[in-house]
């Protein structure tokens, strides 16, 4: 609604100053309650909305990604002054911390944001600690396998993969040969810690259970490291692991990975199936490792369209509040499943990995690369089945999108609820007394209905942190009666799996929201959590005076950091049909097979 007339529509005669003062001040009173009316709708209505957006310029995303780059200068240059060589910063104390080895985390972490910055100088000064690390730890000291690989081996890799430089490759190298004990088990799933100073081998068996995002994120990396070595034993790791995975039995857990495995004879020990902790890496490298070794490892395809079957079949749900779509877990005991409704900041990558599979599969013809997805489920009972044969009956490549969009925009939500604009590391979804309800149940409904309005679960939805000026009381409501979630844990790590699917729903979809959504994450960041020398985890995030935490973990600037920048670049620097990032966003390029790599490699 128009609330100032047009000067042009009043009459012409008479018209005096007075006249148009009154119009003026009439108007500004009808606009201050329009605006106070809509302030109090927007704050405290669960209903979908058409957000605004405003211009997105190319110079004032540009600005962004320049803050950005500010950002990371100010917590390395931090680190720099106050914990350089040791593994991180502590920035409130201005301390240092040596939690992963004590070989300079941050420092190999950050090669390769530093790379696709620009930043030479940092990159020249970290270099010389890098080269001159020596991987071996006193005798009866173990180093951690999976934060290993995935902080040390992957930024040696991903840096290498940049700019060329040789002796990052020999570091990668030396590395893994120092991990290689690891693998000396009876399975060949590694063991959690190794000995890197005693090389023997002579382990004692692994009797405690192996958690799956330890035995199975290192596929990437090992195989990407045989690729530019030579190194057939490299690439021989990843596939025994895979073939295990393979003649699984995963009946029980309807053809999904399990979170815990027993490593003396690589069978599930656990049917606890999450997205998030202790799990998410695992199926994150299924789709990845197809996508790395140039669509040739069509078993881990395999085992990532069973994976996100299962899970849009069993583990997606809706809250009856704002009608918000969110992963979950279940554990499945004597064939009774319990399902907790705890939704994890960690499963916030999970919509950027459906993103990018709907944009790098032919999900609505997979048969033109051998698969029939309905097949898939023919060894699982008529339960687990009968939830492929559903899939039939909607379009693939949609169904995943929309569940992207959907738990994407949960993510984001459970950051822009909080006075604190940052999000809480794990929450549990209310359950009215109507009971559950199951995603894929409301599609059928909705499908069988027309097809009327969005899918459910999609669709913009308003936050619920209000209006700060609204009365006490209406946010306690808020918070105690019709919200959608209580906390659980209540601080922010500073992660990046939020902020990672923003920017994969961006490049993949081109829809701008995802970029404003992640600026608000970015500047939340540093209002709440920056420090004088870096930046703070923070706890209280659900109040208005949040807490910092004195920590600074390595992955912020590998990948919160880097993921905002590329959110904020308009060049698209790491395409992601040529580059596949591991999961501590370190980007390998994707392979270009020779004819003799193919046969050492045993590539079809």
């Amino acid at each position: 609604m128009r609330l100032l007339p047009s000067i042009a529509l009043l009459p012409r005669r008479n018209i005096t100053i007075r006249h148009v003062a009154f119009v003026l001040a009439f108007s500004a009173v009808l606009w201050t309650i329009h605006h106070t009316y809509s302030k109090v709708t927007e704050a405290f209505s669960p209903q979908e909305h058409v957000s605004f957006w405003p211009p997105d310029s190319p110079e004032i995303w540009a600005d962004r990604a320049a803050q950005v780059k500010n950002a990371f200068l100010h917590a390395y240059h931090g680190y720099e002054r106050y914990a350089f060589p040791h593994d991180e910063l502590r920035p409130i104390s201005n301390t240092s911390i040596d939690n992963f080895n004590g070989w300079g985390v941050t420092v190999v972490d950050s090669l390769d944001t530093m790379l696709l910055m620009g930043l030479e100088d940092e990159y020249a000064r970290a270099i010389p600690i890098v080269t001159a690390t020596n991987f071996s730890l006193p005798v009866n000291t173990n180093v951690p396998f999976f934060e290993t690989v995935i902080r040390y081996l992957g930024g040696l890799l991903s840096a290498y993969a940049l700019s060329m430089d040789t002796i990052l490759r020999e570091k990668a190298d030396e590395l893994a040969t120092k991990l290689s004990p690891a693998f000396n088990t009876s399975s060949g799933f590694p063991r959690f810690a190794v000995d890197t100073y005693n090389s023997s081998g002579n382990l004692k068996p692994q009797v405690t259970p192996g958690v799956l995002a330890e035995i199975a994120s290192f596929q990437l990396e090992y195989a990407y490291l045989g690729k530019i070595t030579g190194k057939k034993e490299h690439v021989d790791r990843v596939t025994t692991v895979t073939n295990v995975f393979d003649d699984a039995d995963l009946n029980l857990s309807g053809g999904m990975y399990p979170a815990i495995w027993r490593i003396h004879d690589g069978k599930p020990s656990i049917f606890r199936l999450s997205v998030g902790g202790a799990a998410d890496s695992a199926h994150e490298y299924t789709l990845k490792q197809f996508l790395l070794t140039a669509r040739s490892d069509s078993a881990n395809l395999e085992m990532y369209l069973r994976f996100t079957t299962h899970v849009i079949n069993n583990l997606l749900y809706i809250s009856s509040q704002r009608e918000l779509l969110y992963v979950t877990d279940s554990t499945i005991h004597m064939n009774q499943t319990a399902t907790s409704h705890s939704f994890e900041h960690l499963s916030c990558f999970f919509p950027g990995l459906l993103a990018l599979g709907a944009h790098l599969l032919p999900l609505n013809n997979l048969e033109t690369i051998g698969i029939n997805i309905t097949q898939l489920g023919d060894d699982l009972p008529p339960k687990y089945r009968q939830g492929y044969e559903a899939l039939a009956d909607f379009d693939l490549a949609d169904l995943h999108i929309w569940a992207a969009e959907g738990i994407a925009q949960m993510c984001y939500l459970s950051y822009a609820d909080q006075p604190s604009g940052l999000g809480p590391d794990t929450v549990s979804m209310r359950i009215d007394q109507s009971g559950e309800i199951r995603w894929m149940d409301e599609m059928r409904r909705w499908k069988a209905s027309g097809q009327i309005g969005p899918p459910p679960g999609v669709g913009d939805k308003r936050p619920w942190v209000g209006n700060p000026k609204a009365k006490a009381v209406w946010e306690k409501q808020i918070d105690t009666i019709t919200r959608d979630y209580t906390i659980k844990n209540t601080a922010y790590y500073l992660r990046p799996e939020a902020v990672e699917s923003f920017y994969i729903l961006w490049r993949t979809t081109g829809d701008v929201k995802w970029r404003h959504r992640g600026w608000s994450v970015f500047q939340a960041i540093e209002r709440t959590a920056k420090t004088p020398s870096g930046y703070a985890n923070v706890d209280r995030v659900h109040s208005a005076a949040p807490i910092l935490i004195d920590s600074m973990p390595s992955y912020f600037l590998a990948e919160t950091l880097k993921y905002l920048y590329l959110l904020f670049l308009d060049d698209d620097i790491v395409p992601l049909d040529k580059w596949v990032f591991n999961t501590e966003a370190h980007p390998l390029p994707v392979f270009a097979w020779t004819e003799s790599e193919k046969e050492i490699f045993s590539v079809k």
